[in-house]
């Protein structure tokens, strides 16, 4: 049997609000960043000016990338719902995953294992192999757009370098990088969710709690994506372009000349 199960990020009385025994009057309000505070929330340390400077280059890096599938989720629920902004927002963030903006926890996975390893190099060939074997894509690599490098990852290894945050995680997708090149015979990108894994590893970010700081990031993107729909609504034209974009085609057996008879 369990203990009784107890909470330690917040309290509140009739004078104040305390966060992590902080008060929000006194300690924070004015005083703390919302990427500070939101570190010292999750992780329930008090995060240091390089860890606060390199998740948030991380949160802006993450932001926005344009009408992806997560923005135009929420502006069609917003189209079809107006009245209710948090639907359409939920709706975009529904569409963080595994195999889009919420890839970096996938990478951390295998940056903490190259990065715990004793022969990183060995234990990074043996990830491709394995991705390889399985046919499956390597999170943290790859993009669609973005080739044959993603312009975003040098900048935010550079600041994660110049804050003096870079190790282990860093030094890892570094060294799965040379593996993943080595055994395809050329270049693939190291893409934004693979350097934002490598980032926030090294701050402290555990993996199975990374991808919430992508829905954090694109959840403030999703929200102007709503406030230019209610300015200059694109949905509905986006709606037509896919109808024609998608004929409808009967299937061989569907003929309603021969469900008549």
């Amino acid at each position: 049997m369990s203990e009784k199960p107890t909470t330690a990020i917040c309290r509140s009385t009739a004078e104040d609000v305390f966060i992590r025994g902080k008060s929000l009057t006194k300690d924070l309000i004015g005083k703390a960043s919302f990427t500070e505070l939101m570190l010292f929330q999750i992780l329930g340390t008090e995060p240091s000016p390089a860890q606060v400077a390199v998740v948030d280059a991380c949160l802006v890096t993450i932001m926005e990338h344009g009408l992806t599938p997560t923005a135009i989720a929420a502006r069609l629920t917003y189209t079809s719902a107006p009245e209710a902004m948090q639907g359409a927002v939920a709706a975009g963030l529904a569409s963080v995953g595994s195999l889009f903006v919420g890839t970096m926890e996938g990478a951390a996975v295998l940056l903490d294992r190259i990065a715990q390893s004793e022969d990183p190099d060995a234990e990074a060939a043996a990830i491709v192999s394995e991705h390889a074997e399985r046919g499956a894509r390597l999170p943290g690599f790859g993009h669609p757009i973005h080739e044959p490098d993603d312009p975003r990852t040098p900048v935010l290894l550079a600041v994660a370098e110049a804050e003096g945050v870079a190790g282990a995680r860093c030094a890892a997708l570094a060294t799965l990088s040379r593996a993943v090149d080595a055994a395809r015979g050329k270049h693939l990108t190291v893409n934004a969710t693979g350097a934002i894994a490598a980032c926030l590893g090294d701050c402290g970010v555990p993996a199975e709690i990374m991808r919430g700081f992508a829905l954090i990031a694109r959840c403030a993107g999703l929200v102007g994506h709503i406030r230019e729909e209610q300015l200059n609504p694109a949905m509905t034209a986006l709606w037509m372009a896919g109808e024609h974009a998608v004929p409808f085609e009967a299937a061989p057996n569907d003929d309603p000349k021969e469900k008549n008879e």
